[in-house]
């Protein structure tokens, strides 16, 4: 019997890595798009889900239907494209309304269902004003000009104000950052049964940016890092290290990247970022940029957190 019981015992501490190696993953992500321009098929979106459903969110919409598509032809989706579009699909979370983070949406809108778009009011009056005007395109909001045809509710996020997403069972915060000195962009925190996922839209460095909206963000999600309950950040890298800072036109190079990164440590500790998913987005995919872009992160990484480079189609888990 002494021997059964230890045996049993040396099994169970066996297997107690295995165990907590095996953690069950909060959050399911679908990239539709991940790059930062020229490849109109391949711009920023993603869906995110509490693991385990299809309650989708869509974090910009550059591409949606190729993407889509791809997901289907890697068996991430068994259903339809436009299933997933009308049904999956539940919301909408523009960080910014450049073409490249909507043009998705705005082309899938007539075989879209009803749903609600969230961003920060500048966001959404360029949506409004700008596209659903009846010259850009049929007013598929709900304001603007007559006649609007209510497809989409445009709900403005107030900054820090934590709001659930219609449809899901997740909450978002808003958080203002700077994409060039005169445009907004924002970041998303959604959050799941206690677990956060990060995601920022196009944003240049404070430094660069005149700006503490950064450091802002880094001193909310500290205490989330330490705790271990951010999953992920995803965050822009869009030109190498050469790019001269007065062309980078409110974006982030692999080493401004890091030392934003490097201020979040500051706030953590450095060991709460080993091994914290980084998931690197809006790489303009021109002449070597992304080859010199991920070496350089490479070599960069000296915080060691875990580079990924999301590919269209492909799920993540976190």
């Amino acid at each position: 019997m002494r021997v059964f019981y230890w045996s049993f015992l040396l099994l169970v501490v066996a297997c107690l890595p295995q165990a907590f190696a095996q953690q069950p993953a909060s959050f399911t992500v679908v990239p539709l798009g991940v790059k930062g321009g020229l490849d109109e098929g391949n711009l920023s979106a993603y869906l995110v889900a509490p693991a385990g459903t299809t309650s989708y969110v869509c974090l910009d919409a550059g591409s949606l239907h190729q993407g889509i598509e791809k997901a289907i032809a890697n068996n991430i989706f068994s259903v339809k494209a436009d299933t997933v579009l009308r049904n999956y699909i539940k919301a909408y979370l523009i960080s910014h309304a450049h073409l490249d983070h909507v043009a998705g949406l705005l082309l899938n809108a007539p075989d879209d269902a009803k749903k609600t778009i969230y961003g920060l009011s500048e966001c959404l009056t360029v949506m409004q004003r700008d596209y659903f005007n009846w010259h850009a395109w049929p007013n598929f909001g709900n304001g603007g000009n007559p006649p609007a045809l209510h497809k989409y509710q445009l709900h403005e996020l107030v900054p820090r104000q934590t709001t659930p997403i219609e449809r899901t069972s997740m909450s978002v915060q808003c958080f203002p950052l700077s994409h060039g000195t005169a445009y907004q962009s924002a970041a998303f925190l959604l959050e799941s049964k206690g677990a956060y996922l990060l995601y920022l839209g196009d944003t240049g460095a404070d430094e660069l940016e005149k700006s503490h909206n950064l450091r802002d963000l880094w001193q909310t999600v500290q205490p989330l890092v330490v705790a271990g309950k951010l999953k992920a950040i995803f965050l822009e890298a869009s030109y190498p290290n050469e790019q001269p800072e007065n062309q980078l036109f409110g974006h982030l190079t692999p080493a401004r990247l890091m030392q934003e990164l490097t201020v979040l440590s500051q706030l953590t500790g450095a060991k709460a970022l080993h091994n914290l998913p980084v998931v690197v987005t809006h790489l303009k995919p021109t002449a070597a940029n992304e080859a010199a872009i991920r070496k350089q992160l490479a070599v960069g990484n000296k915080l060691q957190v875990k580079l990924i480079f999301p590919e269209q189609g492909q799920r993540l888990e976190f």
